[in-house]
Formats: C-alpha cells, structure tokens, sequence
C-alpha cells in the first residue's frame, strides 16, 4: 500500500458499504446493531504516524475507529459476514456485506493493511534499536574521558596547561549525560509501550478466544436455527395441507347448503302439495260415491260386454258356418258347371252330327 501524498495527513485508501455491529459488552456474545443500515466503511493511512486506520461514520456519530496492528485479524464467519477484535477499543466490530465478492475484497485489503502495519513497527523497532545502541557507547565513552580528565588535573602546571581541554570534555560530558537521560526517557517510554502491546496482545486473544467460542455459539445458534426452520417448513405444508382441506371442507358445505335450500324448497312445494291433498280428501267421499256409482256402472257395462262377446261369438259362428256353406256351395257350383259345360259339348255334338244328317238327306 504506498502512502498519500505528504500534504495530507490522513486520506483513504479503500472504501466500501456496509451494516456495522459490535459485540455485546455484557454477553460477549451477541450482536449488537451499530448502524439502521449500510454505512460507509473506509481505510485510512496516516503517513505523519506512519498507521492505518478502519473509520465508519454514521451521521455525526464515529461508529468505527480502529488502528490496524500486526497482531489483529479478520475472520469471515459467513458468505457475507467478518469480524476482528480491536483490544485498545475493547470490542469487537462485526461487518456484514452484500455480496461475498465485498467481504473478499475487504478481508484482502485487511491482510495488506495488516502487512504494511508490521513493516511499519519493524522499521520503527529498528530505529529504536539503532538510537538505543548510539546511546549506550556514548555512555560507555563518558567515564573513560572523566578518568582522564581527573588523572590529567592532579597538579597546578598540568591544570593551567590543560584548562581549554578540561572545559571541552566537560560539556561533552554534558551533552553524553543529557543524550543518556533522554535514552533512558525512551528506554522507559519504549518499555511502557512494550507493556502496552503485551496487554493489548493478552486482550486481543482473550477477544479472539471469546471470537472463537462466539463462533462456535453461533453455529451451534445456527443449526438450531436450521433445525427450526425445518421444522417450521414442515409445520408450514402441514399447515397448506390443513388449509387445502379447509378449502375443500369449505367447497362441500357450500354445496350441502346449497343442497339444502333446495331441500327446503322442495319441502315447501311438497307441503303445498299436501295441503291441497288434504283439501282433495276432503272430498274423497264424494269421490267413492261417484266411485261406487261408477262401479256399478262398469259392471253393468262389463255384462253388457259379455252379452255382446257372446253374440259376437255366436256371429262369428255363423260366419264361420256361412263361409263354410259358401265354400260348399262354390264347390258345387264349380261341379255343376263343369257338368253342364260337359252337356254343353255333348249338346253341341249332337247338333253338329243333325246338322250333318239334314245335309246327307
């Protein structure tokens, strides 16, 4: 990552959008909503502090203000979700993205910043290194020219002889002093610092082991969840299943009522029906007197009947014996015809044979 230019202090070198959350102080567990939506989550890189920074602002609140250093890392807990422990804020920043392809990016550009913090500390460790080993020579230097300078004053002459070199090993050894006060200053400072990071290192992995636990409660939390959701899907088609038998229960007592009314209405024409049967049965006696009457006349007409079957019969009989007496006398017509053509012959013979006979005479 190469710095801003020297004119800014403090500029950002990769930006992007996400929702925010902090974990729970109290439960060290949960997560808590920093921002209602998605924020602007950027980098920062101080090239006067020679540090790098992950800021978020929501409005006029700072919801997000953590120095990247070596030790920290970032953790992809889900496709679309990450999170790093920053001890010196006692917290940690959960990010969640809309795509996996964000959180990526992210994670990546953490591992540079990450890198470019450690090289950062190396050199400034080095430095201190450098400054530290100048000031202890220096410091071993001074007794040997104090030795040398109190071995050299012992008697008058060597005193006035040597008063210029005296007064410039003097304020030497001032300067030596000062240099040395100032590097037990940083000497101090450095060890503060180093105790700083040790306990800045103690909480962060205290952080990351709560991390770790965390995310074995959330995917314990997770399953559960799965598990759940299972169940609730079953829940749900047994619940369609209900509601399609609901339905159909619905569709046939539309059609029973339906049914009914038209049972009703039929028992309302039956009724009427009824009644004016009972008014019809009022006159039912009536009806038998008629009836009776009826009655009477059938069998009178039924003997008529017979009578006249009888003589029908009695006709037919005689037709019969008509025909018959027809036929025979067809037959003896038919007899006698012939006879009387045989005579007719015989008749016409004998003429011709007279005839014949008066010719002869």
């Amino acid at each position: 990552i190469s710095p801003v230019p020297p004119y800014s202090r403090e500029q950002p070198i990769f930006t992007t959008r996400a929702h925010v959350f902090q974990i729970d102080p109290s439960t060290k567990k949960n997560w808590v909503p920093a921002s209602k939506q998605a924020v602007t989550v950027s980098y920062f890189y101080d090239s006067t502090r020679n540090s790098y920074r992950i800021i978020s602002v929501d409005g006029a609140k700072v919801i997000i203000n953590s120095t990247i250093t070596p030790n920290m890392t970032f953790t992809k807990t889900s496709q679309k979700f990450g999170q790093w422990a920053d001890s010196r804020a006692n917290t940690v920043f959960g990010l969640g993205f809309p795509s996996e392809q964000q959180l990526t990016k992210f994670a990546e550009k953490f591992q540079e910043v990450k890198e470019a913090a450690k090289l950062a500390r190396d050199r400034s460790q080095e430095k201190i290194e450098t400054s530290s080993n100048h000031s202890q020579e220096s410091g071993r230097e001074t007794p040997s020219s104090t030795r040398a300078s109190s071995v050299n004053g012992t008697d008058d002459e060597k005193a006035s002889h040597g008063g210029p070199a005296e007064a410039h090993l003097k304020s030497e050894n001032d300067k030596l002093k000062i240099a040395l006060a100032q590097s037990s200053s940083n000497v101090k400072k450095w060890e503060t610092e180093l105790q700083t990071l040790r306990e800045s290192n103690a909480r962060l992995t205290t952080a990351l082991q709560e991390s770790a636990a965390s995310i074995e409660h959330w995917k314990k939390q997770f399953s559960a969840c799965k598990e759940e959701n299972d169940q609730l899907r079953t829940k749900i088609e047994e619940l369609e299943e209900q509601c399609n038998e609901i339905n159909k229960e619905k569709e046939r007592n539309a059609q029973l009522s339906r049914r009914l009314q038209e049972l009703e209405t039929e028992l309302q024409d039956k009724e009427l029906e009824l009644e004016e049967l009972r008014k019809q049965g009022e006159i039912i006696p009536q009806l038998m007197s008629e009836c009776e009457s009826v009655s009477q006349q059938l069998q009178a007409a039924e003997e008529k009947n017979k009578d006249l079957e009888e003589k029908v019969r009695t006709l037919r009989t005689e037709v019969e014996e008509s025909k018959h007496r027809q036929t025979n006398l067809k037959t003896e017509l038919k007899n006698f015809l012939d006879v009387l053509d045989g005579k007719i012959d015989e008749l016409h013979d004998f003429r011709q044979g007279l005839s014949k006979l008066g010719v002869d005479n």
